[in-house]
This record gives C-alpha cells, structure tokens and sequence, in this order.
C-alpha cells in the first residue's frame, strides 16, 4: 500500500457511524481499576467514573476510552466477571446522560466487548491484538466496531521482562502487515482498524524512542496511527520525571508526532493536549487553508 501523510483522519466505527473527517481525535483516558499507574482508585465507583468521563468529554475528548482492567507492567489479571461489573454501568449511564458520546473499551476479552458493544459502545482497544482471547475476533467481526490494533511483546505480565528485538521498526512493521491482512480477509473492514504501536508494551527506552522517531513509517499501510504514550515510563527513563510532571513530555511529544503525521492521540489530560494538537494544526496551514503538518 502507497505510503501516504494523512493530513485528517476518518475511522468507520459501530452501527454505521463514521467519525471525521477531522484534523486529528483526542481520546480521553478513563481508568475504572484500583491500580492504573496514573490515577489508579479515583475512580472505581461508577459515580466518580462517570463525572470522570462527563468531565473528559467537556475539555474536548472525541472519543472516551474505559477500562477495566489495568495493563501497565506486572498488572495482575482480572477476571471477565469483574471487568464487567467495573465497565457496563459506566458505558450506560454515560450514553444515558451523553447518548452521542463516543465510547471506546480498553478490553481484551470477547465477552466484555460484546456486552459493551450492545451497551453501545462504538470501538474496541485491544492491547493484545486478539491474541488473549481469539473469540474476540468473531465480536468484531460480528458488530464491526472500531478496532484499535496494537502491537505488544507478550502480556502485561511478562512484556517488560528483557523485551528484545533484531530491529525494532522491521518487526513492528512486519507484524501490522501481518495482523491487517489476517483482519481483512477475516471480514474486519479496513476502514475500521487503527494502528497503534504499542509505547511501553513490550520495549525498553531505547525501542520506544526508535518508534517514535521514525513513526512516520506505519503511514505505509494507509491507516491512522492511534498513539498511546501519555504519562509512561519512557518519560521517567528519558528525563527522570514522575506523575504529573510527565504532562508536559507528553504534551510535547504529541504536536511532535502530529507534525509526522499522528492523527489519534490517547490522553489523561484532554485539555492540555488538545489546545497543543489545535495550535499545531493551525500553524501548519498553509496560505490555501490545507494542512501541510
């Protein structure tokens, strides 16, 4: 496929529903777990997760991104039961109180997404690129959601013990070819697959800052790149900065690979990053009004 700079983005999600053309989406962060790295327990009652993720959507997030399950490294496992108790009644009473939201479940399990998807949500994050539960799959194929691929080295268990590559970008690459094709001819529309690479899924510092520095490459396959760095480690390890003071980084880092192209960024602090993305988007305009960044 021709490699192509994508200066708005488009993605084909549930029901028939079509989001953009856009000059990018900011999706907001909602973590309904006790033990994410950035705001772990705030909101684990689904009173506090919803005003969470009503307030997301009033600084500006297009698209609302809940979990249930933490994925930073070493996370222990829940069960689907669990996942299901902590998600749905926030999926609900969101759209209850905000029925065009855009809601996105962070969730590897075929049987969370279902009962998201009928809940009414619209895209489907799946860190493990289905490789958790392979009956996943057949839900996406069935609700044809909005599918975020991701690339990961093993599971949240084990993805940060010793990660190593040959290179970095060529396998990456390799694997998004791979992964596409078999997602196409499954009967996953390609107009609703977004690739993510995958920041502080299976890599050290040094893999995460070769992806960021030639991310332009995955616009080989034609698709957006959906880009989840907010808050990581890469941040601590490159500048020793913890918690909120990653903000910043992340703030930087996100007009940054906006310039190379990145059109879907997923953040904690929707504000911020969208006034960033924003001012980005139009200093690079050029005299015609086209976006040339």
């Amino acid at each position: 496929m021709a490699r192509e700079r994508l200066d708005s983005v488009s993605w084909d999600v549930c029901r028939g529903r079509t989001l953009g053309p856009a000059p990018f989406f900011v999706v907001g962060i909602l973590n309904v777990t006790p033990d994410s790295f950035y705001d772990g327990g705030l909101t684990t009652r689904t009173e506090s997760a919803v005003a969470k993720g009503l307030a997301l959507l009033d600084q500006g997030a297009d698209i609302l991104d809940i979990g249930g399950e933490s994925t930073r490294p070493f996370a222990e496992a829940v069960s689907a039961d669990l996942e299901l108790e902590r998600v749905v009644p926030v999926v609900r009473e969101i759209l209850r109180v905000r029925p065009d939201a855009v809601i996105s479940v962070d969730t590897t399990k075929a049987s969370v997404a279902r009962a998201c998807l009928e809940a009414g949500a619209l895209i489907i994050n799946d860190v493990s690129a289905m490789d958790a539960d392979p009956q996943l799959r057949d839900v996406v194929i069935e609700f044809q959601p909005g599918y975020v691929l991701m690339h990961s080295l093993g599971n949240p268990r084990t993805m940060q013990v010793e990660p190593r590559y040959d290179d970095v970008i060529d396998e990456i690459l390799g694997f998004f070819a791979t992964r596409l094709e078999l997602l196409m001819r499954g009967g996953v529309p390609e107009s609703s697959i977004v690739l993510d690479p995958g920041i502080g899924f299976g890599k050290t510092l040094e893999h995460n800052l070769e992806l960021l520095r030639n991310i332009d490459k995955l616009l080989e396959f034609g698709r957006p790149v959906y880009m989840g760095l907010s808050n990581k480690s890469l941040w601590k390890g490159l500048l020793g900065r913890e918690g909120k003071e990653r903000n910043a980084p992340t703030l930087a880092a996100s007009v940054v690979l906006y310039g190379k192209g990145v059109r879907i960024h997923r953040v904690h602090e929707v504000r911020e990053v969208r006034d960033g993305l924003m001012v980005a988007h139009v200093l690079g305009k050029g005299a015609e009004g086209e976006a040339r960044c």
